[in-house]
């Protein structure tokens, strides 16, 4: 199987050549939009970010995002430098600058800056955060649902590095990817310390059994907004939902498994480490959850 897929495939769109891109306060085209080579991200992944879709001219659950965005920048003890009403504009401005109105993501990105020497430490770091925002016209084209293969790569301890924080340090993630793609997967399924099935190298994770739905226990996972709005709508919607410690054994038996995330929404499984899971296409409970969070995104 070669075939792979990602979970962030999108249509090509050739406006995107000439997206303008917001950069410490400038918009800037594509070939401009430079940073430095002692900016503290390139140098170590000394970064947070965070993902927003675009739909019907409104940031989807902006706050939300932008409340997590906060939270890791105090996290890291990173100075913004800027308010989140101003943040906000900066979104709204690149999107006008863009003339996008639906179906764009954009990827709102802060570091610690340009360091006046190429070492760790972050007192180098003298001249202001980077802060700039990537926004595309993005259509998801996922044409198939996804498969996944379990690897040895682990979602960090909270003492090591917390996966709740959305950082630029994503080397972990993309060796997971990477030994999944190996094993002709398109993404990797990542176990939590104790060997608990926790989420994948991208997005989370959600098994269907008997009509109920199972995530992890969320202490070893991206503290997910998409997550959290599916965890939410079962909720609503009486469709029993768990948080809870699952094994892979648990897992290749399900009816069901989806992916969330910002880009993907709620993006089926069809096979885990070459096992079918329920019948390899979208079931039921989850094309109901995403036309419930379709209805939400709406709204």
């Amino acid at each position: 199987m070669t075939d792979h897929i990602t979970t962030h495939a999108a249509e090509e769109d050739a406006r995107n050549e000439q997206i303008l891109i917001w950069l410490n306060g400038k918009l800037l085209p594509k070939a401009q939009a430079l940073v430095s080579v002692y900016d503290s991200g390139f140098m170590l992944g000394d970064g947070i970010w965070e993902g927003l879709r675009l739909y019907n001219n409104t940031w989807s659950f902006a706050d939300e995002h932008l409340d997590r965005l906060f939270e890791a920048a105090k996290a890291i003890d990173l100075n913004i430098g800027m308010t989140r009403a101003q943040l906000l504009t900066a979104l709204t401005d690149t999107q006008a600058a863009n003339h996008m109105t639906t179906d764009a993501h954009a990827r709102l990105m802060v570091t610690r800056g340009v360091k006046t020497r190429p070492f760790q430490h972050p007192s180098l770091s003298r001249q202001g955060p980077t802060i700039t925002i990537i926004m595309e016209h993005s259509r998801p084209k996922i044409p198939r649902p996804i498969r996944l293969a379990t690897v040895p790569h682990m979602r960090g301890l909270p003492m090591t590095q917390d996966p709740k924080l959305n950082s630029h340090s994503k080397l972990n993630c993309i060796l997971a990817c990477i030994a999944a793609e190996k094993a002709g997967a398109d993404e990797a399924l990542m176990l939590d310390a104790h060997g608990f099935v926790n989420t994948t190298n991208a997005c989370n994770f959600f098994i269907v059994k008997k009509g109920a739905v199972w995530t992890s226990t969320g202490d070893y996972c991206m503290n997910g907004i998409t997550r959290q709005k599916v965890i939410d709508l079962c909720r609503a919607n009486d469709i029993p939902v768990f948080e809870r410690n699952f094994s892979l054994v648990d897992t290749y038996s399900a009816d069901e498994a989806f992916l969330t995330g910002t880009f993907g929404a709620q993006t089926p499984v069809s096979q885990i480490d070459g096992r079918q899971i329920g019948t390899g296409d979208m079931g039921p409970v989850t094309q109901r959850l995403r036309t419930l969070y379709k209805t939400l995104v709406g709204a």
